[in-house]
C-alpha cells in the first residue's frame, strides 16, 4: 500500500477517534458542540463570494462545512505524515503522535483566530484540555494506525 493511501486511512481513524473523544466529553460534561467550524466556514464563504443560501439553509451548510473542513483537516494530515513518512522506517518511541495532534489543532485553531473568532489566549483550563485531549488523540491514534499498515 502507497504511504500516502497508508496516512489517507489513518488520518480518517484518528478523525474518528477524534470525534469520539470529543462527544464522549460532550455528553460527560453537558457541554453543547463547537461554533467556531461553522463560523470559519460561514467567513471563508463569504470571503470568497460561495452562497450558501440565508437563515436556517445557511445555518445547516455552514454547520455542515464546519464539520467536513475538520475531517479534510485530519485525513489531509494522515496524508501528509503519509508523505513526510515515506520509505522511511517507522518512528517507535518517537514524538510523532503529539506532533500530529499539535499539527491538526493548529491546523483547526489558527485559522478561526486569525479570523478574530477565538483567542486561545482567553481560554480557561477546561477549553484548553477540551481541545488538547481530542487532539492528541487524533494524532496517536494516526501514527499507529500508519505503523499498524505496515
Amino acid at each position: 500500500m502507497h504511504s500516502i493511501t497508508k496516512g489517507l486511512l489513518a488520518g480518517a481513524v484518528g478523525t474518528l477517534a477524534l470525534d469520539v473523544v470529543t462527544y464522549g466529553n460532550m455528553l460527560l460534561r453537558g457541554r453543547p458542540s463547537s461554533g467556531i467550524p461553522a463560523q470559519v466556514a460561514n467567513r471563508l464563504a463569504r470571503r470568497a463570494a460561495v452562497p450558501l443560501g440565508e437563515g436556517g439553509e445557511r445555518d445547516a451548510r455552514t454547520q455542515a462545512a464546519g464539520a467536513l473542513m475538520g475531517y479534510g483537516t485530519g485525513v489531509a494530515a494522515g496524508a501528509a505524515y503519509g508523505l513526510l513518512r515515506h520509505g522511511r522506517p517507522p518512528l517507535r518511541g518517537a514524538p510523532a503522535g503529539p506532533l500530529l495532534g499539535a499539527a491538526v489543532m493548529a491546523g483547526a485553531n489558527v485559522p478561526a483566530a486569525s479570523l478574530g473568532l477565538t483567542d486561545p489566549a482567553s481560554w480557561d483550563t477546561a477549553s484548553w484540555l477540551s481541545d488538547i485531549v481530542p487532539h492528541l488523540v487524533y494524532g496517536l491514534t494516526t501514527a499507529a494506525v500508519y505503523r499498524a499498515l505496515g
